[in-house]
C-alpha cells in the first residue's frame, strides 16, 4: 500500500537580501508562495546566502494516520515514511559533485504566514529566517538559532548525483518519534547538508512545488507498507494456479471496476486472471471459465494520473497482489488522491523466466469529492 497525507503548512526562508534594493529577506514571510526554494545564491561568482524550506504534516490527516497505527491497520513495526517533494523547474545550476539534502525535526511551533516573494511592501507577519512568528502588532519572535531551531534527535538525508531533484527521502525515524509523541510534531526543516550549504560549489538551485500549488505535485508524506494477503494455502480456495512458465499467454483484467469513487474511500479492487484464449470443447453443458489465482509474488499493480501520465502508486514491493477464495485483488486508500481527476490502473505479471507483462487496457476511474 502507498498512502499519502498532505502538509498542514509549509514555507521557505531566506538569509539574504536584494542586490537591487538592499531589502533584507531575513524577516520576510513567503508562506503563500506556490514554490519552496532550497538554494545557494551566488553573486559575482561568489557564494552569497542559502535558503531553506519548512514543511509540517499535522491536523486531521496525521491524527487519522496515528489512529491507523494504534488500531494496527497500519503495522507500526514495518511501515515506512517518505518525504516527497517535486521539482517545479529544471535544475539549471548544478555541478558534477553530488549534493545532499538533509531534514531535521523543528523544535518549536511556527506560523506559516500569508506572504509572497513579490509582495511590496514585503510581508513580515509569519515565519522567516529570523523569526518563527511575527504576529501583527506583537513584535518579532526570534528563533533561538536564526534559520530555524531543530532537534538533533533525528536526521534524514538523501544524496543526489546528476539525477532528478525530486525528493524521496526516508523520514521513518522522525515520523515514528512524532507518532509515539517522543518529540513534538512541529514539522521538518530541509536544507543542504552540513558545509555544502555555505561552500563555494554550485550544487543546485532547487525550486519545489508548495502546498499552494495548483498542480498535483504538492509535497506529501508517503506511507508504505505491505498489506497483501499471500496467494497460498487456504487463501486460494478452489481457484486454479495461473501458469507462470513464460510459455502461457495469460490475461489480467479488472472486475467490477466502477467509473467513479469518492475521496477517502478504501477500495478493494478485484482482478480477473485467466489464459487469454480458452480452448473450445464440445460437451453437453455450457462451458464455464474457472477463475485462476496469481502465484505468490508474481502479480502487482500501479495507478497513474491520466492527464500527467505520472505514477501516483508505482509498481513496488508494496503493491503485491492479494488473493482470497474469489480471486486476486488489491486494496487502495483514496484519501490522498486529488478529486475530479481520472486515474488508470495497470496490472503486471512477473514470469518464472524473468519476463514481465504489463496490462494497460484503459482500466480507468475518476475520484470525486465527498
Amino acid at each position: 500500500m502507498h498512502h499519502f497525507i498532505f502538509p498542514s503548512k509549509d514555507t521557505w526562508i531566506s538569509s539574504g537580501s536584494s542586490k537591487v534594493t538592499g531589502e533584507k529577506f531575513t524577516n520576510q514571510n513567503f508562506g503563500r508562495d506556490q514554490i519552496l526554494e532550497i538554494k545557494k545564491q551566488f553573486f559575482n561568482f561568489s557564494f552569497d546566502f542559502p535558503t531553506r524550506a519548512l514543511v509540517q504534516f499535522s491536523g486531521t490527516e496525521f491524527t487519522e494516520l496515528s489512529a491507523s497505527i494504534v488500531d494496527r491497520t497500519i503495522p507500526s513495526s514495518s511501515a515506512e515514511y517518505y518525504l516527497r517533494m517535486y521539482e517545479a523547474e529544471g535544475n539549471s545550476e548544478f555541478s558534477d559533485t553530488p549534493y545532499i539534502l538533509a531534514a531535521q525535526p523543528i523544535s518549536q511551533s511556527w506560523t506559516e504566514g500569508v506572504g509572497k516573494f513579490g509582495d511590496n511592501p514585503k510581508n513580515i507577519h509569519g515565519c522567516s529566517w529570523n523569526n518563527y512568528s511575527s504576529p501583527l502588532g506583537l513584535g518579532e519572535n526570534p528563533w533561538d538559532t536564526t534559520g530555524g531551531d531543530v532537534l538533533s534527535v533525528s536526521s534524514s538525508a538523501q544524496t543526489f548525483n546528476s539525477e532528478t531533484a525530486d525528493i524521496e527521502m526516508d523520514v521513518t525515524n522522525m515520523t515514528n518519534m512524532w507518532l509515539k509523541e517522543q518529540v513534538p510534531n512541529n514539522g521538518m526543516l530541509i536544507r543542504f547538508s552540513g558545509a555544502q550549504e555555505t561552500d563555494s560549489i554550485r550544487q543546485a538551485n532547487l525550486k519545489f512545488f508548495s502546498r499552494n500549488t495548483h498542480t498535483i505535485f504538492s509535497p506529501r508524506l508517503e506511507v508504505r507498507w505491505d498489506d497483501h494477503l499471500p496467494c497460498t494455502g487456504s487463501n486460494t480456495g478452489s481457484l486454479t494456479e495461473l501458469t507462470m512458465s513464460g510459455l502461457a499467454d495469460n490475461f489480467l483484467y479488472m472486475q467490477g471496476l466502477r467509473e467513479e469513487y469518492k475521496v477517502g474511500e478504501r477500495v478493494k479492487f478485484r482482478v480477473g486472471a485467466r489464459k487469454r484464449y480458452i480452448q473450445k470443447s464440445f460437451t453437453n453443458s455450457v462451458q464455464t471459465v474457472t477463475g485462476s489465482y496469481i502465484p505468490e509474488g508474481s502479480g502487482s499493480y500501479a495507478i497513474k494520473d491520466v492527464a500527467t501520465d505520472e505514477f501516483i502508486v508505482p509498481f513496488s514491493a508494496y503493491t503485491s497482489m492479494s488473493c482470497d477464495a474469489n480471486g486476486p485483488y488489491f486494496n487502495q486508500w483514496l484519501d490522498g488522491f486529488y478529486p475530479d481527476r481520472v486515474y488508470k490502473i495497470q496490472l503486471k505479471l512477473k514470469y518464472d523466466d524473468g519476463q514481465e507483462q504489463v496490462f494497460d487496457d484503459d482500466f480507468e476511474f475518476i475520484v470525486k469529492r465527498k
